[in-house]
Protein backbone atom coordinates (compact mmCIF):
# COMPACT_ATOMS: atom_id res chain seq x y z
CA UNK A 1 0.00 0.00 0.00
CA UNK A 2 1.14 3.85 -0.80
CA UNK A 3 1.05 6.29 2.34
CA UNK A 4 0.86 9.81 1.27
CA UNK A 5 1.81 12.92 3.41
CA UNK A 6 -0.82 15.31 4.31
CA UNK A 7 0.07 18.90 4.87
CA UNK A 8 1.53 19.22 7.81
CA UNK A 9 4.01 16.58 6.66
CA UNK A 10 1.91 13.37 9.19
CA UNK A 11 0.93 10.04 7.45
CA UNK A 12 -2.54 8.79 6.83
CA UNK A 13 -3.28 5.60 7.49
CA UNK A 14 -5.49 3.12 5.17
CA UNK A 15 -8.53 2.25 5.74
CA UNK A 16 -8.60 -1.33 5.35
CA UNK A 17 -5.74 -1.40 8.32
CA UNK A 18 -6.60 -1.85 11.80
CA UNK A 19 -6.92 1.77 12.99
CA UNK A 20 -6.63 3.26 16.76
CA UNK A 21 -9.77 3.76 18.72
CA UNK A 22 -11.43 6.33 17.15
CA UNK A 23 -15.29 8.20 17.14
CA UNK A 24 -16.97 8.47 13.69
CA UNK A 25 -20.64 9.69 12.76
CA UNK A 26 -22.93 7.77 11.46
CA UNK A 27 -25.97 9.98 9.42
CA UNK A 28 -29.33 9.08 9.47
CA UNK A 29 -31.26 9.99 6.83
CA UNK A 30 -34.34 12.40 8.50
CA UNK A 31 -32.57 13.67 10.83
CA UNK A 32 -29.98 16.51 11.51
CA UNK A 33 -28.61 14.68 14.69
CA UNK A 34 -25.31 12.76 14.33
CA UNK A 35 -24.44 9.88 16.50
CA UNK A 36 -21.08 8.71 18.02
CA UNK A 37 -20.01 5.71 17.64
CA UNK A 38 -17.02 3.70 18.90
CA UNK A 39 -15.24 1.14 15.80
CA UNK A 40 -15.45 -2.81 16.76
CA UNK A 41 -12.13 -2.83 14.62
CA UNK A 42 -13.88 -4.77 11.80
CA UNK A 43 -11.46 -4.41 8.81
CA UNK A 44 -14.02 -4.38 5.88
CA UNK A 45 -16.83 -1.93 7.98
CA UNK A 46 -16.93 1.25 5.68
CA UNK A 47 -19.28 4.23 6.08
CA UNK A 48 -21.41 4.72 3.19
CA UNK A 49 -23.45 7.66 2.45
CA UNK A 50 -25.82 7.07 0.09
CA UNK A 51 -27.21 10.31 -1.95
CA UNK A 52 -29.84 10.28 -4.02
CA UNK A 53 -29.52 11.68 -7.64
CA UNK A 54 -31.72 14.43 -6.70
CA UNK A 55 -32.81 17.23 -4.15
CA UNK A 56 -36.47 16.29 -3.87
CA UNK A 57 -38.06 12.69 -3.29
CA UNK A 58 -39.49 11.53 -6.09
CA UNK A 59 -42.98 10.17 -5.55
CA UNK A 60 -44.60 8.02 -8.53
CA UNK A 61 -48.12 8.59 -9.10
CA UNK A 62 -50.39 9.13 -12.16
CA UNK A 63 -51.91 12.36 -11.90
CA UNK A 64 -55.99 12.77 -11.38
CA UNK A 65 -56.23 14.44 -14.33
CA UNK A 66 -53.83 14.61 -17.23
CA UNK A 67 -53.40 16.99 -20.66
CA UNK A 68 -54.61 15.22 -23.49
CA UNK A 69 -53.01 16.01 -26.81
CA UNK A 70 -56.05 16.60 -28.87
CA UNK A 71 -57.51 18.94 -26.43
CA UNK A 72 -55.91 22.12 -23.89
CA UNK A 73 -58.85 21.19 -21.53
CA UNK A 74 -57.67 18.30 -18.88
CA UNK A 75 -59.40 14.93 -19.30
CA UNK A 76 -60.69 12.64 -16.03
CA UNK A 77 -58.37 9.40 -15.89
CA UNK A 78 -60.22 7.20 -13.43
CA UNK A 79 -63.92 6.30 -14.85
CA UNK A 80 -66.64 9.16 -13.84
CA UNK A 81 -69.37 8.39 -11.65
CA UNK A 82 -71.95 9.08 -14.11
CA UNK A 83 -71.70 8.11 -17.88
CA UNK A 84 -73.78 10.26 -21.08
CA UNK A 85 -75.33 7.88 -23.02
CA UNK A 86 -75.80 8.31 -26.77
CA UNK A 87 -79.73 7.71 -26.61
CA UNK A 88 -80.22 10.61 -24.11
CA UNK A 89 -79.10 13.29 -22.89
CA UNK A 90 -79.34 12.35 -19.12
CA UNK A 91 -76.69 10.88 -17.34
CA UNK A 92 -77.00 7.40 -16.84
CA UNK A 93 -75.95 5.96 -13.74
CA UNK A 94 -74.19 1.92 -13.94
CA UNK A 95 -75.08 1.03 -10.20
CA UNK A 96 -78.48 -0.83 -9.34
CA UNK A 97 -80.60 0.92 -6.89
CA UNK A 98 -80.26 -0.80 -3.41
CA UNK A 99 -83.93 -1.08 -3.07
CA UNK A 100 -86.56 -1.62 -5.54
CA UNK A 101 -90.57 -1.11 -5.11
CA UNK A 102 -93.00 -3.74 -6.98
CA UNK A 103 -96.27 -2.50 -7.94
CA UNK A 104 -97.79 -5.66 -6.26
CA UNK A 105 -95.60 -5.30 -2.71
CA UNK A 106 -97.12 -2.84 0.00
CA UNK A 107 -94.77 -0.97 2.58
CA UNK A 108 -94.57 -2.71 6.30
CA UNK A 109 -94.23 -0.80 9.13
CA UNK A 110 -93.02 -2.62 12.45
CA UNK A 111 -93.94 -1.54 15.62
CA UNK A 112 -91.22 -1.58 18.79
CA UNK A 113 -91.67 -5.56 19.34
CA UNK A 114 -91.02 -6.32 15.58
CA UNK A 115 -94.35 -7.09 15.35
CA UNK A 116 -96.10 -5.60 11.59
CA UNK A 117 -98.55 -2.75 12.49
CA UNK A 118 -101.48 -1.98 10.43
CA UNK A 119 -101.25 1.35 7.71
CA UNK A 120 -104.10 4.10 9.05
CA UNK A 121 -106.04 5.01 6.48
CA UNK A 122 -105.77 9.17 5.75
CA UNK A 123 -108.53 10.81 7.72
CA UNK A 124 -110.92 12.36 5.40
CA UNK A 125 -111.29 16.32 6.25
CA UNK A 126 -114.76 17.27 6.89
CA UNK A 127 -115.95 20.18 5.25
CA UNK A 128 -117.09 23.25 6.88
CA UNK A 129 -120.50 24.81 5.71
CA UNK A 130 -120.24 28.32 4.19
CA UNK A 131 -122.91 28.99 5.94
CA UNK A 132 -122.11 27.38 9.14
CA UNK A 133 -120.52 30.10 11.80
CA UNK A 134 -119.24 29.68 15.07
CA UNK A 135 -121.15 32.51 16.91
CA UNK A 136 -117.88 34.61 18.05
CA UNK A 137 -116.97 34.86 14.68
CA UNK A 138 -120.18 35.37 13.33
CA UNK A 139 -119.94 38.13 15.86
CA UNK A 140 -116.57 39.47 14.78
CA UNK A 141 -117.44 39.64 11.36
CA UNK A 142 -120.22 41.93 11.93
CA UNK A 143 -117.68 43.99 13.26
CA UNK A 144 -118.82 44.65 16.77
CA UNK A 145 -115.71 43.32 18.34
CA UNK A 146 -112.53 40.43 18.13
CA UNK A 147 -113.62 36.95 18.93
CA UNK A 148 -111.95 36.55 22.17
CA UNK A 149 -113.95 39.57 23.41
CA UNK A 150 -116.99 37.76 21.89
CA UNK A 151 -116.66 34.64 24.19
CA UNK A 152 -117.02 37.21 27.20
CA UNK A 153 -120.17 38.92 25.80
CA UNK A 154 -121.65 34.97 25.01
CA UNK A 155 -120.72 34.41 28.59
CA UNK A 156 -122.41 37.52 29.99
CA UNK A 157 -125.75 36.47 27.70
CA UNK A 158 -125.48 39.88 25.57
CA UNK A 159 -125.80 37.76 22.68
CA UNK A 160 -129.39 35.72 21.30
CA UNK A 161 -130.00 33.47 18.93
CA UNK A 162 -133.87 33.46 17.47
CA UNK A 163 -134.60 35.16 20.96
CA UNK A 164 -133.00 32.62 23.06
CA UNK A 165 -130.34 33.62 24.89
CA UNK A 166 -126.99 31.76 24.35
CA UNK A 167 -124.17 31.08 26.46
CA UNK A 168 -122.53 28.12 25.24
CA UNK A 169 -118.81 28.19 24.18
CA UNK A 170 -118.31 27.39 20.30
CA UNK A 171 -121.98 27.39 19.42
CA UNK A 172 -123.10 27.62 15.68
CA UNK A 173 -125.55 29.67 14.18
CA UNK A 174 -126.59 29.50 10.05
CA UNK A 175 -127.00 32.92 8.08
CA UNK A 176 -130.77 32.55 8.28
CA UNK A 177 -130.64 32.84 11.80
CA UNK A 178 -131.28 35.98 13.38
CA UNK A 179 -128.73 37.33 15.63
CA UNK A 180 -128.61 40.32 18.30
CA UNK A 181 -126.12 41.65 20.48
CA UNK A 182 -127.53 43.97 23.25
CA UNK A 183 -131.06 43.85 21.19
CA UNK A 184 -129.43 45.34 17.72
CA UNK A 185 -129.28 42.52 14.60
CA UNK A 186 -126.18 41.56 13.33
CA UNK A 187 -125.40 40.97 9.92
CA UNK A 188 -122.26 38.30 9.63
CA UNK A 189 -120.65 39.41 6.02
CA UNK A 190 -117.79 41.83 6.42
CA UNK A 191 -118.25 45.84 5.51
CA UNK A 192 -117.87 46.82 2.06
CA UNK A 193 -117.92 50.46 0.60
CA UNK A 194 -117.53 51.29 -3.36
CA UNK A 195 -117.68 54.65 -4.64
CA UNK A 196 -118.68 54.90 -8.44
CA UNK A 197 -118.26 57.29 -10.79
CA UNK A 198 -121.69 56.98 -12.69
CA UNK A 199 -121.89 57.75 -16.48
CA UNK A 200 -125.10 58.17 -18.50
CA UNK A 201 -127.00 56.06 -19.56
CA UNK A 202 -127.47 53.33 -16.88
CA UNK A 203 -130.41 52.94 -14.06
CA UNK A 204 -130.10 53.07 -10.41
CA UNK A 205 -131.08 49.48 -9.94
CA UNK A 206 -130.25 45.53 -8.82
CA UNK A 207 -132.03 44.25 -11.89
CA UNK A 208 -134.71 45.62 -15.03
CA UNK A 209 -137.41 43.97 -16.37
CA UNK A 210 -136.54 45.79 -19.84
CA UNK A 211 -133.05 44.40 -20.02
CA UNK A 212 -132.20 48.10 -20.02
CA UNK A 213 -127.73 48.69 -18.47
CA UNK A 214 -128.21 48.75 -14.88
CA UNK A 215 -125.30 50.36 -12.06
CA UNK A 216 -124.66 46.78 -10.66
CA UNK A 217 -122.91 45.69 -14.03
CA UNK A 218 -120.14 48.09 -13.79
CA UNK A 219 -119.16 47.04 -9.46
CA UNK A 220 -119.26 43.47 -10.05
CA UNK A 221 -115.72 42.49 -9.90
CA UNK A 222 -115.45 45.05 -6.92
CA UNK A 223 -116.30 42.32 -3.74
CA UNK A 224 -117.99 38.94 -3.69
CA UNK A 225 -120.90 40.41 -1.49
CA UNK A 226 -123.71 41.60 -1.91
CA UNK A 227 -123.79 45.90 -1.92
CA UNK A 228 -126.40 47.57 -2.93
CA UNK A 229 -126.40 51.75 -3.85
CA UNK A 230 -127.07 54.18 -1.54
CA UNK A 231 -129.36 56.56 -2.89
CA UNK A 232 -130.72 56.90 -6.32
CA UNK A 233 -129.44 58.89 -9.86
CA UNK A 234 -131.52 59.33 -12.51
CA UNK A 235 -130.76 57.29 -15.94
CA UNK A 236 -129.63 60.11 -17.64
CA UNK A 237 -127.59 61.52 -14.20
CA UNK A 238 -123.54 61.27 -13.66
CA UNK A 239 -121.83 61.15 -10.61
CA UNK A 240 -120.82 60.25 -7.23
CA UNK A 241 -123.07 56.69 -6.07
CA UNK A 242 -122.18 55.26 -3.10
CA UNK A 243 -122.93 51.10 -3.08
CA UNK A 244 -122.28 48.95 0.66
CA UNK A 245 -123.82 46.41 2.45
CA UNK A 246 -123.72 48.28 5.58
CA UNK A 247 -127.52 48.60 5.98
CA UNK A 248 -127.72 50.54 9.20
CA UNK A 249 -125.20 52.91 6.97
CA UNK A 250 -127.02 53.70 3.94
CA UNK A 251 -130.68 53.63 5.69
CA UNK A 252 -128.62 56.42 8.02
CA UNK A 253 -127.30 58.76 4.56
CA UNK A 254 -130.80 58.37 3.32
CA UNK A 255 -133.02 59.77 6.06
CA UNK A 256 -133.76 63.33 6.08
CA UNK A 257 -133.09 64.12 9.31
CA UNK A 258 -129.26 62.94 9.16
CA UNK A 259 -129.15 65.88 6.75
CA UNK A 260 -126.51 64.87 4.28
CA UNK A 261 -125.51 67.35 1.81
CA UNK A 262 -125.37 67.24 -1.89
CA UNK A 263 -123.62 68.80 -4.43
CA UNK A 264 -124.85 69.17 -8.20
CA UNK A 265 -123.28 71.13 -11.64
CA UNK A 266 -126.08 71.60 -13.78
CA UNK A 267 -126.12 72.68 -17.10
CA UNK A 268 -129.19 74.41 -18.36
CA UNK A 269 -130.19 74.87 -22.09
CA UNK A 270 -130.39 78.66 -21.39
CA UNK A 271 -128.58 81.21 -18.90
CA UNK A 272 -129.94 81.30 -15.40
CA UNK A 273 -131.42 84.92 -14.88
CA UNK A 274 -130.74 86.82 -11.75
CA UNK A 275 -134.49 87.26 -10.89
CA UNK A 276 -134.75 83.27 -10.84
CA UNK A 277 -131.46 82.75 -9.03
CA UNK A 278 -132.17 84.79 -6.11
CA UNK A 279 -135.94 82.92 -5.64
CA UNK A 280 -133.63 79.71 -5.54
CA UNK A 281 -131.38 80.82 -3.20
CA UNK A 282 -133.88 82.77 -1.14
CA UNK A 283 -135.96 79.47 -1.35
CA UNK A 284 -139.49 78.95 -2.59
CA UNK A 285 -143.06 76.68 -2.15
CA UNK A 286 -143.38 74.04 -4.99
CA UNK A 287 -146.53 71.87 -5.53
CA UNK A 288 -147.57 71.26 -2.00
CA UNK A 289 -144.03 71.55 -0.35
CA UNK A 290 -141.21 74.34 0.52
CA UNK A 291 -137.92 73.95 -1.37
CA UNK A 292 -134.86 75.40 0.18
CA UNK A 293 -131.28 75.00 -0.97
CA UNK A 294 -128.37 75.35 1.19
CA UNK A 295 -126.31 77.10 -1.60
CA UNK A 296 -126.30 78.06 -5.25
CA UNK A 297 -123.74 79.82 -7.12
CA UNK A 298 -122.94 80.61 -11.12
CA UNK A 299 -119.81 78.49 -12.21
CA UNK A 300 -116.52 80.87 -12.05
CA UNK A 301 -115.23 81.04 -15.78
CA UNK A 302 -118.37 79.24 -17.04
CA UNK A 303 -121.25 80.96 -18.68
CA UNK A 304 -124.27 81.82 -17.28
CA UNK A 305 -125.87 78.30 -17.84
CA UNK A 306 -123.03 76.33 -15.25
CA UNK A 307 -124.84 76.38 -12.41
CA UNK A 308 -123.73 74.91 -8.85
CA UNK A 309 -125.91 74.02 -6.49
CA UNK A 310 -125.74 72.39 -3.20
CA UNK A 311 -128.69 70.99 -1.51
CA UNK A 312 -129.34 67.94 1.09
CA UNK A 313 -133.43 67.17 0.53
CA UNK A 314 -133.64 63.94 -0.81
CA UNK A 315 -136.70 64.17 -2.98
CA UNK A 316 -136.58 62.36 -5.98
CA UNK A 317 -135.46 64.51 -9.35
CA UNK A 318 -135.54 67.53 -7.04
CA UNK A 319 -132.68 68.80 -9.11
CA UNK A 320 -134.43 68.76 -12.42
CA UNK A 321 -137.86 70.02 -10.87
CA UNK A 322 -136.50 72.92 -9.08
CA UNK A 323 -135.05 74.89 -12.75
CA UNK A 324 -138.33 73.06 -14.34
CA UNK A 325 -140.32 75.22 -12.09
CA UNK A 326 -138.81 78.42 -13.38
CA UNK A 327 -138.80 77.22 -17.17
CA UNK A 328 -135.68 76.16 -17.61
CA UNK A 329 -134.58 72.25 -19.04
CA UNK A 330 -131.53 70.66 -17.58
CA UNK A 331 -129.12 69.18 -20.44
CA UNK A 332 -126.83 68.23 -17.90
CA UNK A 333 -126.90 67.05 -14.25
CA UNK A 334 -123.27 65.48 -12.23
CA UNK A 335 -123.73 65.21 -8.55
CA UNK A 336 -119.83 66.18 -7.54
CA UNK A 337 -120.25 65.47 -4.05
CA UNK A 338 -122.56 62.98 -1.81
CA UNK A 339 -121.87 62.84 2.19
CA UNK A 340 -118.25 64.52 1.40
CA UNK A 341 -117.26 61.90 -1.06
CA UNK A 342 -115.78 63.44 -4.32
CA UNK A 343 -115.20 61.38 -7.52
CA UNK A 344 -111.90 63.39 -7.58
CA UNK A 345 -109.68 61.12 -9.92
CA UNK A 346 -112.12 58.25 -10.69
CA UNK A 347 -113.19 58.57 -14.24
CA UNK A 348 -116.70 57.38 -15.83
CA UNK A 349 -117.43 54.30 -15.01
CA UNK A 350 -114.73 53.53 -12.19
CA UNK A 351 -114.83 52.48 -8.76
CA UNK A 352 -112.36 52.62 -5.88
CA UNK A 353 -113.03 51.46 -2.30
CA UNK A 354 -113.32 53.72 0.51
CA UNK A 355 -110.72 54.52 2.99
CA UNK A 356 -110.48 53.79 6.19
CA UNK A 357 -110.71 57.34 6.91
CA UNK A 358 -113.90 57.98 4.88
CA UNK A 359 -115.54 55.11 6.33
CA UNK A 360 -114.77 57.25 9.84
CA UNK A 361 -116.35 60.38 8.36
CA UNK A 362 -119.87 58.23 7.76
CA UNK A 363 -119.85 56.78 10.39
CA UNK A 364 -119.71 59.95 12.34
CA UNK A 365 -122.21 61.88 10.12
Amino acid sequence: MKSSKNSSGGRLFDQKKSAPKTEKKVIKRGTSKTESKKDDYSPKRKIIITKKSTDSFSKEFKPKFERTKSSDSFSRTDKPKFERTKSTSNFSKDIKPRFERTKSVKPIFRTESGAPSKISKPKTVKKVSETEFRLNKYISNAGVCSRREADTYIKSGNVTVNGKVITEMGYKVQLTDVVKFDGVSLNPETKRYVLLNKPKGFITSMDDEKGRKIVTDLIRTACKERIYPVGRLDRNTTGVLLFTNDGEMAKKLTHPTSNVSKLYHVTLDKNLKIADFHKIANGFRMDDFDVIVDDISYIEGESKNQIGIKIHSGRNRIIRRIFEHFEYDVIKLDRVVFAGLTKKNIARGIWRHLTEQEVINLKMI
